[in-house]
């Protein structure tokens, strides 16, 4: 199977993937039980379409969860960006859903390697995300010691 289609997003530094929800189900099965009282932080993805962040939500009760946060990243520097979080049924509907998203502005534009990006980085026990491809040396170099689940084959990433 080739990845030509890749390499060339690589070359671009085009890095939109967007990791499928089946995908997503069918790897995050196997860490269900690691989930269990944790905060777990998307810092890669934009909270409003990210099936990473949706999963989440579905789930966050039955994985029992602390907490989940995620990032918006903003590619103008002018603009600034925001990060959500969850740690339960806010609204009091008795479910765990996007509505119960609170929204929070970054003075940052949401790059994963900016100060408040970090500083959530530092609150995570687990980081869950599809980091952007062109730079997962440097993404994977910096979630300092929470656990990484990331999905797609390393070699696509230029990881041997």
């Amino acid at each position: 199977m080739s990845n030509s289609g890749l390499n060339a997003a690589k070359a671009k530094k085009y890095d939109e993937f967007y990791t499928r929800r089946q995908d997503i189900e069918a790897e995050l099965r196997f860490y269900r039980d690691e989930f269990a009282g944790k905060t777990v932080y998307c810092n890669c993805d934009d909270p409003w379409e990210s099936e990473f962040v949706q999963y989440f939500c579905r789930n966050f009760r039955e994985l029992g969860l602390r907490k989940l946060m995620a990032t918006h990243y903003e590619p103008n520097k002018e603009n600034h960006s925001y990060s959500i979080s969850i740690d339960g049924d806010s609204d009091g509907d008795g479910e765990v859903t996007v509505a119960d998203l609170v929204k929070t502005e970054l003075v940052c534009n949401g790059d994963f390697r900016s100060r408040e990006c970090i500083e959530l980085l530092d609150e995570a026990d687990i980081v869950v995300t599809n980091p952007p491809f062109s730079l997962f040396r440097e993404w994977g170099s910096r979630n300092g010691g929470s656990p990484v689940r990331t999905t797609g084959r390393l070699d696509s990433y230029g990881v041997s």
